[in-house]
């Protein structure tokens, strides 16, 4: 089993915005394969996904970004998944937006959900696909503001494109290409 995690914030508040992009790829997931993602446990709203012919953990924490690690410690554990078994869904704000790119082990580059999951499993040596949201359009404005802003209609249409390519770096991580 992998456990694929979809970091985000769980208000409605959030739903649209750039944090939130490892949600939004996780329900297009959930929908195009036929997952209900209803199950409330470790702190995270789950269901089981069939991919490459057998089942996988699809985890949307529910502890808010920065407190990410809980829920995904709490499910790699009762699942004994190690760090090789995970993929973390997740926006990057240093590629830019649209740029989609697979990457195992590293830093968290200020990204705090990243941080919470390093600390919580006590490695680095997870999978990340990172999704580039770009940095703030004006030096002035706060990454944090930045990140919690929604995307526009247009950025929408180009999110939509990308999920396939993300599907596929999922699909190649569980084949163990």
């Amino acid at each position: 089993m992998v456990i694929i995690a979809c970091l985000g914030n769980p208000s409605k508040k959030y739903i649209q915005s750039r944090h939130n992009i490892g949600f939004i790829i996780g329900r297009y997931l959930a929908d195009r394969h036929g997952c209900a993602v209803s199950k409330k446990e470790f702190n995270s709203l789950s269901g089981r996904i069939k991919l490459n012919g057998s089942e996988h953990l699809l985890l949307f924490p529910q502890t808010y970004m920065n407190n990410s690690g809980t829920a995904v410690k709490s499910a790699c554990g009762y699942y004994r998944v190690g760090p090789e078994d995970l993929i973390v869904l997740h926006d990057e704000i240093e590629i830019p937006f649209g740029d989609v790119r697979l990457k195992t082990g590293g830093g968290h580059r200020g990204h705090n959900g990243l941080r919470s999951i390093m600390e919580h499993l006590g490695s680095p040596d997870f999978h990340r696909i990172r999704f580039g949201v770009g940095r703030p359009p004006h030096p002035d404005m706060a990454v944090a503001d930045y990140v919690l802003s929604g995307f526009t209609a247009e950025e929408f249409d180009a999110i939509e494109e990308r999920i396939p390519a993300v599907e596929e770096m999922i699909l190649s991580l569980i084949a163990g290409e």
